[in-house]
């Protein structure tokens, strides 16, 4: 099969049963493009899903046209994010279509009560594999500590976060870089 249609297939099939955003995505994404395709590997996977959280834009979206910009550049990029937008579209469109007639069962309300846990399961699990894949360790796992109490507790805006961060990161290397040449 050629690649554009697996890579839309592979895209769609994620998007189609992804429920919970861009984030819920990110373990199938994983496992797909990473583990069994092995068209990324763990580290290029963490830097896109870093730069797809530093743009503007829905992150699925901007994540599946990183990827497939990576992978084959316009046409990959096109394809993969066809394929992560179409489900969603065709979904919500089939909603606004047919859910007044049944947003007031009681099944359905239920239905949509055991799926609320199951996504927060979905976004949480992909935290733990990142941090290590990001070589987070006992020196500096303050940082996205400190990172999350900032922005869930005190309101300070992700953005803000991540400049500061990728500032932090750029001085920490130019220091380490500095010590490494004048030894």
């Amino acid at each position: 099969m050629n690649f554009y249609l697996t890579a839309f297939s592979t895209f769609f099939k994620i998007g189609l049963f992804t429920i919970g955003g861009g984030y819920a995505m990110v373990p199938l994404i994983e496992e797909e493009v990473v583990n069994k395709k092995k068209w990324l590997n763990q580290e290029d996977f963490i830097d896109l899903l870093a730069l797809s959280q530093s743009v503007p834009g829905v992150f699925a979206v901007n994540f599946s046209i990183f990827i497939g910009y990576k992978l084959k550049r316009f046409p990959g990029a096109l394809s993969l994010a066809l394929g992560a937008i179409l489900p969603s579209f065709l979904i919500i469109l089939a909603i606004a279509l047919f859910f007044h007639q049944f947003k007031e069962y009681e099944a359905v309300e239920n239905i949509f009560k055991g799926i609320r846990p199951a996504v927060v399961a979905l976004i949480a699990a992909p935290t733990f594999s990142m941090a290590k894949s990001a070589k987070i360790n006992k020196y500096n796992v303050w940082i996205p500590i400190v990172s999350a109490l900032l922005i869930w507790l005190m309101g300070v805006s992700p953005v803000y976060i991540i400049a500061i961060a990728g500032l932090g990161g750029f001085v920490c290397a130019k220091i380490i870089k500095t010590n490494t040449t004048t030894e």
